[in-house]
């Protein structure tokens, strides 16, 4: 009758980062607590971590549980958590007062992939509890790309276009920079859909005038990523086949 009510929770921290992971229970009689770590395939206990909180100083990548026990020889584990410690972090991060707000301490690369190709896109995170990840496309969500590692096995031509991951946690969130993957062999132009789903509108008048409109800023959908250089490349090309063109940003 031993029940957890606050299990410990995943970190991702720069080396040399104090921390405290905390276990909270309640039972029928008093409770002992010990703390376990593993690293790789070594589980092994933490002498003396006998605590409700157990103070850290990140030094490696590992796994802990807290075991609690009753006077009756009853014991329950908590869950497993991981604190992630990033060993290499630019000069600066996290800032000053940090309060555990996801912190971009990776951002993807560009990528010009083969047709059928395997395509990975990665990014990293600090943050106090770990952040969450979720990758966008042309500023649609992604809805299986919800890890650091966007990894797609058999790419196709629809898979190009503009990437960028949110990474995520209680304090806030974060974006990666946007980067363009291109899927195909040569100069990839951008698939019809990608002035699509980029929401732009394109009306056509007699006398050759074209209006541009390039729709960026949504009340209940991210900013999207395309529009502006959209409307700025139609507009060149436009112009160049004798049209007057009107543009308009959101």
């Amino acid at each position: 009758a031993i029940a957890i009510t606050e299990q410990p929770v995943s970190v991702s921290v720069p080396v040399g980062y104090s921390f405290t992971l905390r276990c909270r229970a309640q039972g029928r009689t008093s409770l002992q607590y010990q703390w376990f770590c593993q690293y790789q395939s070594d589980c092994r206990l933490i002498p003396g971590a006998t605590n409700q909180d157990l103070p850290i100083i990140a030094e490696q990548t590992q796994l802990y549980t807290c075991r609690v026990n009753d006077l009756h020889r009853n014991a329950v584990f908590s869950d497993w958590v991981k604190v992630e410690v990033h060993q290499c972090v630019a000069r600066g991060l996290p800032p000053q007062l940090w309060q555990g707000e996801p912190v971009i301490v990776l951002n993807p690369s560009e990528q010009r992939v083969e047709v059928g190709q395997p395509l990975q896109l990665q990014c990293a995170a600090m943050g106090v509890p770990a952040p969450s990840y979720q990758w966008y496309r042309n500023g649609n969500l992604l809805e299986q790309q919800k890890r650091k590692k966007l990894w797609i096995t058999h790419t196709k031509v629809s898979d190009s276009g503009t990437y960028l991951c949110c990474a995520s946690n209680s304090h806030g969130e974060h974006w990666t920079n946007a980067v363009d993957v291109h899927i195909g062999g040569g100069e990839i132009l951008p698939p019809a859909e990608h002035f699509q789903l980029s929401h732009l509108v394109f009306v056509l008048a007699t006398g050759k005038i074209a209006l541009l409109v390039g729709n960026n800023r949504y009340q209940h959908h991210p900013n999207l990523l395309a529009p502006v250089r959209d409307v700025f490349e139609l507009s060149r090309l436009l112009k160049h086949l004798g049209f007057q063109v009107v543009s308009l940003l959101d």
